[in-house]
């Protein structure tokens, strides 16, 4: 990592957050001077706006018109304790909420907004004012972590390594004890029916059914510890993407149907005739990625960190999710073409290609990149 000295701001813009809208279809971003969309097939700029003064997060309605902002940096346009809900189309702010404590995340959709504090998750029905639905209460939830899906809503529960899901419909929660340790990362399913989660340790990514809560499928990304920056299923639920503080892409093929995971072939498993050996240790059994790859997490400055790698304590920026800038960030445009987005001073936008070779093995490689602020 770059241990260059903190650069001055008037070199360029500093990119503090970094979201992809409910179809990926585009990404914002949030800066110390306002935000911008980008258009993620291309990484091409689609809109800028400066507000004067820091935006932490920016989560986009659809395409443009509403974004929810909460405000961020070194000098925060808008308090960290309210959430802005933007038209774009007037550039105005057309309605607010006010919390007791800094917001560590906002979702948004057609019919919820979700927003995510420390230690609770509020969930409102999007009207002008939104209006209440439920309030749940969580373990340390620093980075925010929070899914909002057409039909659920997943987020850490009350004790470490738990994950609550929320059915939109039926107003009722189910529980999963998903991990030992605190969680790190959390995915839905484009069809509701699948969840994946990742603890602190960063070593194994779980699959859970929905709504049986059953576990299907257990993977192994490494054996040394690590931070999952993030997790994202395809459109058809056949793959599940993995980034990672390693500077690694994995790809997981899924069961389909939400039919457990069948054992590995010894002929193709990493370890080989060793994966069936019982008295060998967990590591060497394991299902391991289909495909990896390297990403750029992109030169940043000493002090970006993750200078903690807990998921219930972490300082850092104000008003953003984790306190550091966005890193590895996934989003599938279609069952082939990946992306993963950074924030920070060297903000990037990678695309990959994931296929299956004519020997059946999934493969990946990269596409392009850019440098999506220059």
């Amino acid at each position: 990592m770059n241990t260059r000295p903190i650069l001055d701001s008037s070199t360029g813009p500093y990119a503090l957050s970094t979201s992809f809208n409910a179809d990926n279809s585009c990404f914002s971003v949030a800066l110390e001077t306002g935000f911008r969309v980008f258009v993620s097939k291309s990484g091409d700029l689609r809109l800028a706006r400066e507000v004067g003064g820091g935006i932490g997060c920016a989560e986009m309605l659809g395409t443009t018109k509403y974004i929810a902002l909460v405000g961020g940096g070194k000098q925060p346009k808008f308090p960290q304790n309210k959430v802005q809900i933007w038209n774009d189309s007037e550039q105005l702010v057309s309605t607010s909420l006010e919390f007791k404590t800094p917001i560590q995340r906002v979702r948004i959709s057609q019919s919820h907004l979700v927003v995510v504090l420390l230690n609770s998750v509020g969930i409102y029905r999007m009207k002008v004012p939104p209006q209440k639905i439920q309030v749940y209460e969580t373990v340390n939830n620093p980075y925010g972590l929070c899914c909002l899906g057409k039909d659920i809503i997943i987020f850490p529960g009350r004790a470490p390594g738990q994950v609550k899901i929320y059915n939109i419909a039926s107003d009722s929660v189910s529980i999963i004890p998903a991990h030992e340790s605190p969680l790190r990362a959390l995915a839905i399913s484009p069809r509701c029916d699948l969840v994946a989660s990742a603890s602190e340790k960063g070593t194994i990514v779980r699959l859970w059914a929905y709504p049986s809560c059953t576990k299907i499928a257990e993977f192994r990304r490494g054996v040394d510890p690590a931070v999952i920056f993030s997790l994202a299923f395809s459109p058809s639920g056949n793959r599940l993407a993995v980034t990672s503080d390693k500077s690694t892409l994995h790809i997981f093929d899924l069961p389909l149907g939400g039919a457990k995971i069948q054992e590995p072939d010894p002929k193709t498993h990493k370890y080989g005739f060793l994966s069936k050996v019982p008295l060998l240790p967990k590591a060497f059994s394991d299902h391991y990625p289909d495909a990896s790859t390297k990403f750029e997490i992109g030169d940043e400055p000493l002090g970006w960190g993750p200078a903690t790698k807990s998921a219930t304590f972490n300082a850092g920026i104000p008003g953003v999710p984790g306190g550091r800038p966005t890193k590895g960030l996934l989003g599938w445009l279609d069952d082939n073409n990946l992306l993963v987005v950074g924030a920070g001073q060297d903000a990037r936008w990678e695309k990959f290609i994931v296929t299956t070779s004519e020997g059946g093995k999934t493969v990946i490689f990269k596409e392009g990149w850019r440098k999506y602020l220059e």
